[in-house]
């Protein structure tokens, strides 16, 4: 009788306990519903003390303890309600499940099947993602261009007259009134035509030069300073725009040890010449004699 009594005497503590848990894990609501749930497990748990000490103590005895255990039970049942009552709230963070172990367990498939109701309650929302506010795009602000200042031209001050001694040097005289060189072959066809005084060293007409400006003493006194006057010579050149002259070759000189050939060579890139016409064209290009006489003034 005593093996018979203890086992459900075990059974009622284990369930007792899990009542217990239960009841920790559940809201303030659920107190009544605990107390109505442990009334069956005291009800056993007195028959089976009364079972085992109704022969030792007597019926009065175990009445007396069996009612001062219930009070004691009931009192601890309403100090842990008002204790779990004033504790805050705590979201459960894992269910826990008990069972009998009389009772055969049920297949892992039908549970993993089924979603428990507050864990699809309690799954997390996605933040609300705000969108960035937008910055207004600066305005580029394009630098004007500063204003160039235009230097002011400052002119020269003007010298003032020198005395200069007068120059006993031999100067260079420029003829235009004698020509030079192979016969006329052409002469003049029409009026205001240039004149045609040879040939060119290519074979082209060689005509006679006609001075834009002439060069002067300055220019000159350089190249002919170590001609011994009186001296001339005579030169061929093509003319070329902007009344220059290029391609200049010798024709004749006089005195021929005089050197005065190669020093009007070496001044010829200064004259300016007019190019000849020939039937109211101008004939830039074509061939001009330039005569150079150096004499004493």
């Amino acid at each position: 009788m005593k093996r018979a009594a203890g086992k459900p005497a075990a059974l009622s503590r284990s369930a007792g306990v899990t009542s217990l848990s239960a009841n920790r894990d559940r809201p303030d609501t659920a107190g009544a519903d605990s107390i109505r749930s442990a009334l069956p497990s005291l009800v056993r748990v007195t028959r089976a003390w009364r079972e085992r000490l109704g022969d030792r103590l007597g019926e009065r005895t175990f009445a007396l303890v069996a009612t001062i255990a219930l009070e004691l039970l009931f009192l601890a049942v309403l100090l842990s309600l008002g204790m779990y009552r004033d504790a805050p709230e705590v979201q459960p963070a894992s269910r826990i499940t008990t069972f009998d172990t009389s009772q055969s367990p049920a297949p892992a498939e039908e549970d993993s099947g089924e979603t428990p109701p507050d864990a699809a309650q309690e799954q997390p929302q996605p933040a609300e993602v705000r969108p960035a506010p937008v910055r207004p795009t600066p305005l580029d602000i394009v630098p004007l261009p500063r204003p160039v200042l235009r230097p002011i031209p400052v002119q020269p001050p003007i010298p003032e007259p020198v005395d200069t001694p007068p120059d006993d040097r031999p100067r260079a005289v420029i003829r235009a009134d004698r020509t030079y060189g192979p016969p006329d072959t052409g002469g003049r066809s029409r009026s205001g035509d240039s004149e045609i005084v040879g040939t060119a060293p290519d074979g082209e007409p060689l005509y006679a030069a006609q001075w834009f400006r002439k060069p002067t003493r300055q220019e000159m006194s350089g190249y002919l300073s170590t001609v011994e006057a009186p001296a001339w010579a005579l030169i061929a050149c093509k003319t070329a725009p902007r009344w220059a002259v290029v391609d200049c070759v010798p024709i004749d000189q006089y005195p021929a040890s005089s050197n005065i050939m190669n020093a009007v060579l070496a001044a010829a890139w200064q004259f300016q010449v007019r190019p000849p016409r020939r039937g109211g064209e101008t004939l830039v290009g074509s061939w001009v004699r330039i005569r150079i006489s150096y004499g004493r003034s």
